[in-house]
């Protein structure tokens, strides 16, 4: 979704994208003239925020790094919350919106309810964005686009697997919290997210999901995105109850100005671009 203003900024040929949740938030610089990724950079909260200190403390982010005292040619927010729901387009009615969210998330009557069009598979994402983040961005940079975190990972995933045979599962591992993904045959079969605090709680909702789906942990491939390396608790456990295990791959062609360790870390990040 487009936020837009008269307001001009100085403008350049770089643009960033901003993820927001209540465990942390990151960014990245991307100079679309060298098609290159300048900086991508994180900072982890030390216990689950509310959506005030999360204000409080992009505010600071927005004045002590230099990185962003810039002007920007595009500006993304990423809203990434478990406060989301997909609905088929052909039954999607605009007026509905606070219908589709209340059977399976807390809301207010005072909540702003937006929503994405995913066309890939002919759906809409209704969510609630962090309305008061929208508004310091608008403030800051003028004219932006915000998205939930579920739209570019369903985007993605589907155009990777649109050829796939074989039911694969992804899951983006975050510090407090994980979304997953599952899809077979190019289809998307679930979209969930959990919040863990241990490595058996990651695995306990990996495997009841995939319990419920009649899918049998001995066949089906499990792939690792986001805040995951092989020398994790989170990848081991997973390795001990899962056959096929592996970590994504972007597939991006951006060169990096950083040195990036690996193909599968920032990826709703970058795929935001």
């Amino acid at each position: 979704m487009d936020l837009t203003t008269n307001t001009t900024n100085n403008k350049s040929n770089k643009e960033l994208s901003i993820q927001i949740s209540l465990s942390g938030l990151s960014f990245c610089i991307l100079d679309r003239e060298q098609n290159t990724i300048l900086q991508t950079k994180s900072f982890d909260f030390d216990r689950k925020f509310n959506t005030i200190e999360i204000l409080d403390y992009l505010k600071h982010i927005l004045a002590t790094e230099n990185d962003l005292k810039t002007g920007y040619n595009n500006v993304t927010v990423v809203h990434d919350n478990d406060i989301s729901t997909l609905v088929p387009k052909p039954l999607f009615n605009e007026d509905c919106l606070a219908d589709y969210l209340k059977f399976n998330s807390k809301i207010l009557k005072s909540d702003f309810i937006a929503f994405d069009q995913i066309q890939i598979n002919d759906s809409v994402n209704v969510y609630v964005p962090y309305v008061n983040i929208n508004n310091l961005i608008f403030d800051t940079f003028g004219t932006f686009t915000y998205k939930h975190v579920s739209t570019i990972l369903i985007e993605e995933i589907l155009q990777l697997e649109k050829n796939s045979e074989h039911p694969k599962v992804y899951v983006n591992v975050n510090r407090k919290h994980f979304e997953i993904i599952c899809v077979d045959k190019g289809k998307l079969k679930l979209y969930n997210t959990f919040e863990y605090h241990t490595k058996e709680d990651f695995i306990y909702y990996i495997l009841f999901t995939t319990e419920q789906l009649g899918l049998n942990p001995e066949s089906f491939q499990l792939v690792l995105l986001g805040n995951i390396i092989e020398d994790s608790s989170l990848y081991k456990i997973a390795y001990k109850y899962i056959r096929n295990v592996s970590f994504g791959n972007r597939n991006e062609t951006y060169h990096f100005a950083q040195t990036q360790g690996f193909h599968h870390t920032n990826f709703t990040l970058i795929k935001s671009f």
